[in-house]
């Protein structure tokens, strides 16, 4: 072993005011936000004398999820804001007392032990927050009292599960989306062809319309077009979270925002997250915007002010104050471009998104026909506004085969950056949606696909492939003595007793393993030695 380093820190949970530690982000989060049995134990513990033993606990899973190598941990965060702010209040107490099944305790169990008690004497250990861990590894450990210890147990449960679930689930999704073909082929933005400038019609020459149609066969990946890998260098493709309209409620939503996000996703769509956690957001239309707009007569005198003389060769100075209406621009290009049936309340919508967001202008094109009609709209109302100085962002697709349309519009790009040598048309972005798991993304890396984003929604926050993780949290030692639990189902079987976790890394850096050694062997793991 040439490293080795312990996986675990040490967070006292000492009871604080709420105005030095953050409350829990959901107002749920509270003592009674827990299994009606962790009440009666703490009942039948303070009732025999037992609820001050002190007792050790650990929080763990048994399988890594997905049928994966790994989990990355996370929810730590509000577990310490909960046991921060741990007090059953007046209303709980009064609550608990009422209730058939604890009607009969003495008042002195609510007005004496629970009414004061709260996490004082709790000491946690954790892993970092986003950390890679392994099953019966513990993710917390838990050092309290008896009866605290117990009343805790279902609350860091549910602040954990999800969280860890939703972000290893992300962190896949991202290693998916990468793929082995972007790892090998990834370099500088923006993407370039190979075809030599004095090959390319400058701007204003007559189009030859055979030059800008579909070819019959579909290329299918970058790797097989002409010039091979050397044609373009590419970006690695970010992820995005779209899922908050298809999650389980809106503790669902927000904590799938929050710990994707732990889990490599770049944003969200999810405006409160972002208030709240300081994520970037992303989002841009819908299809109902596209057939909100039914002729080109709701964009007449639709204006944008020029920022500077013309889309190309200008001085890059702010322009005159005159503002110009977008429409003749674009009906200018379609004349030349020859595209004259292309949807024209598609190309309304995209002028009017246009002139709302003309620094961040992307399209959802595939409403009514992404090759014929959608990417040539948009394509269209990019010259125009590129003439008035913008950079439009690119393009959203929705539906259809990605692969085939993701190439298609990136080979349209190319066409349309050296015919008017713009060189924002080979940085484009190229959002895909629709659906998408982890399976998706592997069979779109095979096949091939010039995606730059994906934007990820239902399969993501649903935890599709695996709906828990299955953590516990057992009692492994109490009064300094190991406890053991049995069981018929050999994986259910607890280890006890106190561990102390390793990460044991060889000689190249690269962790190798986890090693769990008792907290009173007297050999523990030493770095630079073997093991």
């Amino acid at each position: 072993m040439s490293g080795l380093s312990a996986a675990m820190e040490t967070a006292d949970a000492q009871p604080t005011s709420p105005s030095s530690f953050p409350k829990p982000t959901n107002n749920l989060v509270s003592p009674l936000l827990t299994d009606l049995y962790q009440i009666t134990m703490a009942y039948a513990y303070w009732k025999t004398n037992q609820h001050n033993r002190p007792a050790h606990f650990e929080l763990f899973f048994r399988k890594n999820p997905f049928g994966g190598s790994y989990t990355l941990f996370a929810g730590l965060d509000e577990v310490l804001k909960f046991l921060s702010n741990f007090r059953f209040s007046d209303d709980d107490i009064q609550f608990l007392r009422n209730t058939p099944q604890l009607c009969h305790c003495e008042d002195a169990f609510f007005d004496e032990y629970l009414a004061n008690l709260d996490c004082s004497e709790v000491i946690v250990h954790a892993l970092k927050e986003g950390s890679m861990a392994f099953p019966r590894v513990p993710l917390i450990t838990v050092t309290a009292p008896l009866g605290i210890g117990n009343l805790i147990e279902t609350t860091l449960l549910t602040l954990v599960n999800f969280p860890s679930l939703v972000a290893t689930n992300a962190c896949r999704m991202v290693v998916a989306a990468r793929g082995q073909f972007w790892e090998e082929t990834a370099g500088a933005s923006p993407p370039r062809s190979n075809k030599k400038n004095g090959d390319v019609p400058a701007h204003g020459t007559p189009p030859d319309r055979g030059n800008f149609k579909s070819p019959s066969t579909p290329r299918m990946s970058i790797q097989m077009t002409e010039g091979g890998l050397s044609d373009f260098t590419r970006r690695k493709p970010k992820c995005v979270e779209f899922g908050l309209r298809r999650a389980q409620g809106p503790d669902g939503g927000f904590s799938a925002s929050k710990y994707s996000h732990v889990g490599g996703f770049h944003a969200t769509s999810n405006v409160l997250a972002g208030k709240i956690l300081d994520m970037p957001i992303a989002g841009t239309h819908a299809h109902s915007f596209v057939q909100s707009y039914t002729s080109l007569g709701l964009v007449e005198g639709a204006k944008l002010k020029r920022l500077t003389q013309t889309g190309i060769g200008g001085d890059g100075k702010e322009g005159d104050d005159d503002m110009v209406e977008l429409l003749p621009l674009v009906t200018k290009y379609r004349d030349e471009l020859g595209w004259l049936d292309t949807n024209e309340g598609e190309m309304a919508a995209f002028i009017g998104y246009a002139v709302s967001f003309p620094n961040s202008f992307l399209c959802l094109i595939d409403t009514y026909d992404t090759l014929q009609s959608g990417l040539r709209n948009f394509i269209l109302v990019s010259l125009a506004l590129n003439d008035l100085g913008y950079t439009p962002r690119g393009i959203r697709l929705d539906s259809g085969d990605l692969s085939y349309l993701s190439l298609e519009c990136e080979y349209m790009f190319h066409e349309m950056g050296d015919r008017y040598q713009r060189p924002f048309f080979y940085d484009l972005e190229i959002v895909a949606s629709n659906d998408i798991n982890e399976s998706v993304l592997h069979s779109l890396n095979k096949q091939g696909h010039a995606i730059t984003m994906f934007g990820i929604g239902t399969n993501l926050v649903t935890c599709q492939g695996q709906p828990a993780l299955g953590c516990v949290y057992k009692l492994v030692e109490i009064d300094g003595e190991p406890r053991i639990k049995l069981s018929d189902d050999i994986e259910k079987v607890l280890i006890p007793g106190r561990k102390v976790a390793y990460r044991l890394f060889g000689e190249a850096g690269w962790p190798l393993l986890d090693l769990l050694v008792g907290r009173n062997e007297t050999d523990q793991p030493a770095t630079g030695e073997r093991v």
